[in-house]
């Protein structure tokens, strides 16, 4: 075990940020404390660099320093994934210890009076620490964490770095600037790693100075079980750390450096007649959350005559606009003309939505799905296509069930058998008129465009009667056919499920599970061997078995025909202990003879695998399990048990007749049904299948022929695999709620025909009314319809059965109809990867069938949404979250409170509940309707899995704040009588500037054009992103102030059509992802013409032929100063001019650039709040006491530095950190250059010692020039 030393002062940050690292670390190593015996504590006499904290490795390799033990302890995914993640590590633990660090020590030590500080020191040290935070809050706005998306080494070092600030210096006014670094910093110390150092973190409530209790020592935060042999003891309660001789020499020279920095401050102050500081700005109240307020009826148009509110509110902005587009019928496909058959030559777009769950409210895969698909309904209705997106419920058959079972249960103590079926029937369309439209109101919020007059229920009359048809044809071609098959069956709901509601439930081992009616918990995960008998010997057979009880049903033993140990018992048989059954030993290829004792025990009644050899050797299938989970069919004391209650009772038995022989672990899979929690059983039952195999053939070829696209690609396996290999589809279920099977099974009164069994499909017909059946079992058997008594089948089919019909059925197929005839086959079918087999390759697949028509041309499946680890959404880990309380907020207290009114066991309850205070320790803040889209869409590349992090949804919701800004600045640039030009093209009057933004936005649009026929919603996302944020905003609304404030009347006028060209077009782009916030935007625009559309819905999107202006050459221009404008503005923050304007001098090695330059020179004043910018001529110098940094290979940038800062000053700063990194890459080569250093040090070591080497000289290079740079000016 590798031994940690450490030094034992509490709250140091060195040792925090080890010790967490040392946490994410499989093993921790074992922990000292040194003592520190009047000296500064140091490792023992082997380690070469005596400096705390230090590691010895198992190999006794030692490791000193807080980062390269850190680094050495972290796993490799904390140290940034590939090189480019390492550096960037590596860049901010740098930045903790150079920059945040010494800041945040200072202001603490202060605040805590630990040490006496002057009042200027103090200052600057709070200043720089604000300062930090301001860097760390930029960067964190779109970012979960500091590298990549999850925690690394940077998060622990700048987290430890924050502690002490934290915890005794920012209050909360203090912290309110900064709300992502204080987001970030409670994700990360509430995380388990670092509360297991750290304990709770309670942030500081009230500014503090004087003493505070001691807080534990580092090895007391290891924890007793875990700290290893303290050496010496470290200071007790209540007691301050002895202070060195060395220590107080040290901090006596400090001291005396502080006073004569504070003199020769206080002497240039004076010389410079500074005036005095002014006051800090009094910080903006929080206006609170914004409400729409006038007087609007629901459909009335939203009143906004009024001014824009101050900032971006979602509450505001997304009231009225939803009922009032539903009222005008923007969302139907008849907006606009006549009828919908009407030809329309821009195209036709239909698309119906993955039915939901009636029982369902909104979660983040449904939010996703509509995201998506509603950004692509409305992007084809404003490029004027005929579009439809219709919406409708799914009944679900089992969820719904067994909902209003527990409802009737809960209210009135009663069962469905209670009622009985017609009554039970009643109770649940009562419970769907009164509660199944919340869904709808659910998917209203987030603005889906859907035609909500053709929404459909599966269980309306219309979708009905289309299922009832589609029965009786594939029953009357023999594609429906009766069978008694193994299923997956559920004890508790009593019926089989499908596939899809299985759950594989992966164990690693013995697990205690909880089933539904049994008080404790079942044993599961474990292989159970024993032995059969051979008859007439006393030789055995040892089998294994996951599920013991079953072997109460077993009628055969299997062995593989070439295993050698077995070859002599081909033939012969076994004898079951307790029903005396002779059971075969067969022969089957299917046995695995690496696996046990490669004898399996065969169960044909009650295991898929054990059916198919039962199906080939011709053996009995004995069904010991009944529909509630009890044992039939067995000999006592084993009959009437239940089975899991027999697990225990059949080992016990074996094991009194000598046949028991190990019970080891076993990972192992357990099938969980989703809705009921039960273990699923498989029993043989007669039901209804489809007979897949030619239908599958059809969908298969349909992809390879190129008529149905499948995207991504890569889905195009799965559908082939799947296709290729399908099995026969069973559609029954032992329910009451659903379509009722039309199946019949007769009995004929005629002593001629010999009663029929269940299984015997000649004795069921099918109709579409009972007569329709009666007639056509007469003709079937020659008699008349009198001699005919039918029993309808009690089962009900299978949800997706109707589900796969919907591409059509909601139009009245098998009846005509118009819209049948415009909107079959439709265009699109978007939805999750997850059921491209359950839902979309059956609506191929019976489309095909019943229509002779694909239902749609193309598929567009979407990932799957997982949290922000990549753990699947599941309400036991407390990760699920609800979109609604995304777009309005929530607190943490509200998180936990949807726990307690879920069905989690407690333990899962608080297991939960830790996961939501690691997650969202301050709650999930209001993002809006707009951001949540936006982000959903941004976040769907075309993979398989969205990592969603709720906080990128909040720096999207900050970019709606940047629209509303940027349009309200625009309103009043434009002014009350600005009245656009008729269309958007340039009038050849805009300046550069004006171009190049014309420039940006053609490129926008047609990046948005591309990305959208592409299915890349991030490449649109992105682009319209790109063209607001940093081109519209950072780059021309900049640009035009001066030009609104000093610019001629000609040069406005241009300024203003194009400005009004880019809000309008750029509102537009932004429409079909942000519905909500553009529609607002752009009725607060003036139009073109009094005939434009009324609404953003309902107006062109921004077309590449209309918005073709690109010039590649002025954006390459316009670029170059950009260049020039980062390097200036680099140069400000190196020398912190924060508001002096500084004049610029910029040198062209040759025309072309210094042409550019000079005529970028207004603009690039602007940008970097320069004073002058001059270009200087060919051969001439620019002015003594300049700053220079290189823009590009074609321009060199002059700060003029002198007179407006102490170069005197500076120069003796930047010695001292000269010197400073002088040693430090003394330090570093004299490590590297020791003979065994190559083989004795980690890889990953070396490698952070030769990244922390070459940044060292270039910060001492950089130093070197600044330092050139003031001695010039002296």
């Amino acid at each position: 075990m590798p031994t940690l030393y450490l030094s034992p002062h509490p709250d140091n940050f060195q040792n925090h940020r080890v010790l967490i690292a040392a946490r994410y670390a499989p093993a921790l190593p074992e922990v000292v404390e040194l003592p520190e015996q009047g000296l500064p504590p140091q490792p023992p006499a082997p380690c070469p660099v005596p400096k705390l904290p230090a590691l010895e490795s198992r190999l006794g390799v030692w490791v000193s320093g807080p980062a390269a033990v850190a680094h050495l302890l972290s796993p490799e995914r904390l140290r940034g994934q590939g090189p480019a993640g390492g550096a960037l590590v590596q860049q901010w633990v740098s930045y903790a210890e150079g920059e945040i660090a010494p800041a945040a020590c200072t202001a603490a030590f202060s605040a805590l009076g630990l040490a006496e500080q002057s009042k200027q020191v103090v200052e600057r040290a709070v200043a720089e620490l604000r300062r930090a935070l301001a860097v760390l809050d930029g960067h964190l706005k779109l970012r979960t964490y500091l590298v990549d998306e999850a925690v690394t080494l940077a998060d622990v070092t700048v987290a430890c770095a924050l502690l002490l600030p934290y915890k005794y210096v920012l209050d909360p006014p203090s912290r309110a600037p900064y709300p992502n670094v204080l987001r970030w910093f409670l994700t990360c110390v509430n995380q388990p790693q670092f509360q297991a150092v750290l304990g709770p973190v309670k942030l500081c409530e009230q500014a503090r100075g004087g003493d505070t209790p001691r807080p534990k020592t580092q090895a007391e935060h290891v924890g007793p079980a875990e700290k290893g042999p303290a050496v010496g003891s470290a200071p007790g309660p209540g007691e301050a750390p002895v202070k060195s001789a060395s220590q107080l020499k040290k901090e006596a020279k400090k001291k005396e450096k502080l006073e004569k920095f504070q003199q020769k401050k206080e002497k240039s102050q004076q010389q410079q007649g500074e005036k005095k500081v002014k006051a800090e700005k009094k910080e903006k109240k929080d206006p609170g959350v914004l409400t729409y307020d006038a007087p609007t009826h629901p459909g009335e148009k939203k009143d906004v005559t009024g001014p824009m509110p101050d900032a971006y509110s979602p509450q505001y902005v997304e009231a009225a606009w939803y009922p009032w587009w539903e009222s005008q019928g923007f969302f139907k496909p008849e907006y606009g003309r006549q009828c919908v058959s009407e030809r329309n030559p821009k195209g036709l777009f239909m698309m119906c939505i993955p039915p939901p769950n009636v029982t369902g409210s909104l979660h983040l895969g449904h939010a996703l799905t509509n995201a998506i698909q509603d950004a692509l309904t409305r992007w084809h209705r404003m490029r004027g296509e005929t579009t439809l997106w219709n919406p409708g419920c799914d009944h679900a058959g089992i969820a719904t069930q067994v909902v209003v079972e527990k409802k009737l249960w809960r209210d009135r103590g009663q069962t469905r058998h209670d009622l009985g079926r017609e009554a039970f029937v009643r109770e649940v369309w009562k419970w769907k008129n009164e509660k199944g439209d919340r869904i709808y109101h659910q998917l209203k919020k987030l603005g889906s465009s859907m035609d909500w007059d053709r929404a459909c229920f599966t269980m309306d009359p219309k979708l009905s009667c289309a299922v009832q048809e589609a029965f009786v044809r594939l029953h009357e071609e023999g594609v429906i056919y009766r069978s008694k098959r193994l299923v997956n069956w559920s004890c508790t709901l009593h019926s089989a499920i499908s596939d899809i509601e299985v759950d594989k439930k992966e164990l690693p081992g013995r697990t205690l599970l909880p089933v539904p009616g049994y008080k404790d918990k079942v044993e599961f995960g474990v292989l159970v061997s024993f032995a059969y008998k051979l008859e007439d010997s006393d030789e055995e057979v040892v089998v294994a078995t996951t599920r013991v009880e079953t072997m109460l049903g077993d009628t055969a033993v299997a062995v593989h025909r070439q295993d050698p140990r077995y070859q002599h018992l081909h033939g012969k048989r076994v004898l079951h202990p307790f029903t005396g059954r002779r059971m075969p030993i067969v022969c089957d290829d299917f046995v695995d003879m690496g696996f046990g004792t490669g004898a399996v025990k065969i169960t044909p009644a009650h295991d898929h695998n054990d059916y198919e050899v039962g199906q080939r050797h011709g053996l009995d299938c004995i069904t010991i399990i009944d529909d509630s989970g009890s044992l039939i069919n067995v000999p006592p004391p084993f009959l009437g048990m239940k089975r899991f209650e027999a697990r225990g009772a059949v080992l016990e038995a074996l094991k009194q007749k000598g046949l028991f022989k190990e019970v080891k672990d076993n990972p192992m899979v357990v099938p969980v049904c989703s809705r009921s929690k039960d273990v699923v059983e498989p029993l043989l039952k007669p039901q209804w299948y489809v007979r897949c195999e030619g239908l599958a053939r059809g969908a298969a070829d349909a992809v390879r022929r190129g008529d149905l696209r499948i995207l991504p690609p890569f889905h195009c396996k799965t559908w082939f695999q799947w296709m290729d290999n399908i099995r026969d589809w069973c559609i029954s279920r032992q329910l009451w709620w659903g379509h009722r099977i039309p199946a019949y099974f007769v009995t004929v009164d005629d002593p001629s025909v010999p009663p029929g069994e269940d299984t015997d499909g000649r004795y069921w017909v099918s109709g579409r009314s009972e007569e329709e059946a009666k007639d056509k079992a007469a003709k079937a058997f020659g008699v008349t319809p009198d001699k005919i008594s039918l029993r309808q089948d009690d089962d009900v089919l299978d949800t997706w059965f109707s589900s796969g019909l919907f591409p059509f059925s909601i139009f009245g197929w098998p009846n005509s109809s118009e819209d049948l005839q415009v909107f079959y086959p439709g265009t699109l079918l978007e939805t999750g990867h997850d059921i491209l087999f359950f839902w979309v390759a059956r609506m191929v697949m019976l489309g095909l069938k019943l229509t002779g028509k694909l239902p749609f041309r193309e598929v567009y499946l979407h990932a799957v949404v997982r949290d922000a680890h990549g753990r699947k959404m599941s309400k036991s880990l407390g990760n699920v979250i609800d979109p609604l309380d995304v777009i309005s907020g929530i607190t943490l207290e509200g998180l936990h409170a949807q726990l307690l009114e879920s069905n989690l066991e407690p333990a899962e309850v608080e297991r939960a509940r830790q996961g939501q205070k690691s997650d969202y320790p301050a709650g999930i803040p209001e993002c809006g309707t707009d951001a949540l889209r936006f982000a959903l869409c941004a976040y769907t590349s075309q993979g398989r899995d969205i990592n969603l992090d709720v906080n990128r949804i909040l720096g999207y919701r900050h970019f709606c704040n940047k629209l509303w800004n940027a349009t309200k600045f625009a309103v009043r640039a434009l002014g009350p009588g600005f009245q656009p030009p008729p269309g958007p093209e340039p009038g050849g009057a805009e300046s550069l500037i004006d171009r190049w933004i014309l420039s940006r936005l053609s490129l926008a649009v047609e990046l948005s054009d591309v990305g959208f026929r592409a299915y890349d919603f991030p490449a649109v996302t992105t682009a319209v992103y790109n063209f607001w944020l940093y081109e519209l905003c950072d780059v021309y609304l900049e640009c035009l102030k001066p030009v609104f404030a000093e610019g001629g009347a000609s040069a406005v006028t241009a300024a203003r059509s194009t400005l009004y060209t880019c809000l309008d077009a750029g509102l537009r782009l932004l429409a079909p992802f942000m519905p909500f916030v553009s529609e607002e935007l752009f009725q607060r625009l003036p139009r073109r013409s009094p005939h434009a559309p009324p609404s953003i819905c309902v107006t062109p999107y921004p077309s590449t032929e209309q918005f073709c202006w690109r010039d590649w050459g002025l954006e390459g221009t316009v670029e170059f100063s950009l260049g020039i404008v980062r390097a200036v503005r680099s140069l400000r923050a190196d020398y912190n001019l924060t508001r002096t304007r500084a004049d610029c001098f910029l040198q062209c090695p040759d025309s072309g650039a210094a042409d550019a330059a000079s005529r970028c020179s207004p603009y690039i004043r602007s940008l970097s709040s320069s004073g002058r910018v001059r270009v200087l001529g060919p051969g001439e110098a620019p002015p003594a006491g300049c700053a220079v940094a290189v823009a590009s290979d074609k321009c060199t940038v002059h700060l003029l530095l002198k007179g407006l800062i102490d170069a005197e000053k500076e120069i003796s700063k930047l010695a001292g950190k000269q010197g400073e990194l002088q040693k430090q890459i003394e330090r570093l080569r004299e490590r590297m250059e020791t003979p065994d250093y190559g083989t004795k040090v980690p890889p990953k070591v070396q490698e952070a010692d030769a990244a922390k080497l070459q940044q060292s000289r270039t910060e001492l290079q950089k130093v070197m020039e600044a330092v050139e740079t003031f001695q010039r000016m002296i």
